[in-house]
Order: C-alpha cells, then sequence, then structure tokens
C-alpha cells in the first residue's frame, strides 16, 4: 500500500505474524508520525475502535491503527511482539511517540504492550479494565516507568470499579505516573464517552514521548 502523506489515508490491511494473517485497518489523515494502536472489546473489531477515534484524528492529525483482536488466551502472549511488528510496518512513524489505547479485552492488551513494550511505547491508557492479582507480575517488566492513563465508569456492569481502583492504586506504588477519570453516572459503554475520553487521551499522550 502507498501512503499519500497530508492526504486523508485509510485501508484496511494484514499482517503475517506467527504463520497467521491479522487484520487492521490504517488511518493517516496528515504527515503526523505519532501513532495510537487501538485495541477493541471482545466481539468487537478494529474498524469499530477507528470509527470511534477519527473526528479527534482528523482534528489532531492522529494516525491511527486498529487490528482485528483474536478472542484466544494463547493471543496474550504474542500480543506485544505483534503490536510492534504491526507498527514498524508503517513508514515514517515516530519512535519516540507510539502510543496504546485498549478498551475492555483491548485493555488487557494494552497493560500487556506497556510493560512488556516500556521501551518502545511512549505511554498507554485503558477504558474498562483491570490488572488482575495473578497478573501483577507483569509490572516486573517494565523496562521504564511507563505513564499511564485509565477511565472508568463507576457503574460498570461488568468491570467492578473497586478493581479498577486497586490497579489505579497498585501502579501508583509501583512508582508509574499515573492519570485517572472515573465517570460517576457511566458503565461498560465506552462509545457514550468516546469523544471525552479520546480527547482527554490524546492530551496525556502528546505531554509525553520516550526518553
Amino acid at each position: 500500500m502507498t501512503i499519500l502523506l497530508a492526504v486523508v489515508a485509510l485501508a484496511a490491511e494484514s499482517l503475517s505474524f506467527e504463520n497467521r494473517r491479522y487484520r487492521y485497518e490504517l488511518y493517516r489523515p496528515s504527515t503526523e508520525p505519532a501513532p495510537v494502536i487501538l485495541l477493541h472489546g471482545a466481539g468487537g473489531a478494529g474498524r469499530d475502535m477507528l470509527d470511534l477515534w477519527k473526528p479527534l484524528a482528523r482534528s489532531k492529525g492522529v494516525t491511527l491503527v486498529a487490528p482485528d483482536l483474536p478472542r484466544e488466551l494463547s493471543f496474550e502472549a504474542i500480543a506485544p511482539a505483534f503490536f510492534r511488528g504491526l507498527l514498524d510496518k508503517i513508514p515514517g512513524v515516530d519512535k519516540q511517540r507510539v502510543y496504546v489505547f485498549g478498551y475492555s479485552m483491548g485493555g488487557y492488551l494494552a497493560y500487556d504492550a506497556a510493560m512488556f513494550g516500556s521501551d518502545y511505547f511512549a505511554g498507554a491508557a485503558v477504558y474498562a479494565n483491570f490488572i488482575s492479582p495473578e497478573y501483577v507480575g507483569i509490572l516486573n517488566e517494565a523496562k521504564r516507568r511507563i505513564p499511564i492513563a485509565i477511565y472508568a465508569g463507576a457503574k460498570d456492569e461488568l468491570i467492578p470499579i473497586a478493581r479498577v481502583r486497586t490497579t489505579r492504586d497498585l501502579l501508583e506504588s509501583r512508582g508509574f505516573p499515573m492519570h485517572y477519570l472515573e465517570f460517576p453516572r457511566n458503565g461498560h459503554d465506552y462509545g457514550a464517552l468516546a469523544d471525552r475520553v479520546n480527547a482527554d487521551a490524546w492530551a496525556f499522550f502528546e505531554r509525553i514521548k520516550l526518553p
């Protein structure tokens, strides 16, 4: 695929990784070299996340990469390497300003990416997920204290808000720079808050880059 810089580029592509092909959506509205990789929830697709982020991407010139994620436990082990391979395929990327945003199922993959790829991703953000007690060990994999933003609906029917708050407190206690925003009247539906969350997440992202 030839990407025409300074012109909106929107295309479905695929990447071969570990003997399997993965479909992803790429949206590049300008020459902005700082991409956000978007990780969707269970039952969703990359296009779902892309559509929710496109208004901000158009106004800010943000490059978006949204893969279709398999709902398989085995994928978690290769996810951080897959995300790197996916972003490495895109030309002209500023490697000091690569970010990951995950929703629900994509949220725990974003935590994996942040910890196992803290030297690759400048920052990470999660809506509606937490780090389970049995996975707290992933924090020991982080080579740097990557800045993390957490967003949550206090009335989330799937993700207990107490667990999200515990994750926030855990990350803070381990020295990770934190940004936390809780919505008291909202639940698991990220789409209902996407404009507010995305704008806040990008404001968080654009202030940070790899050392």
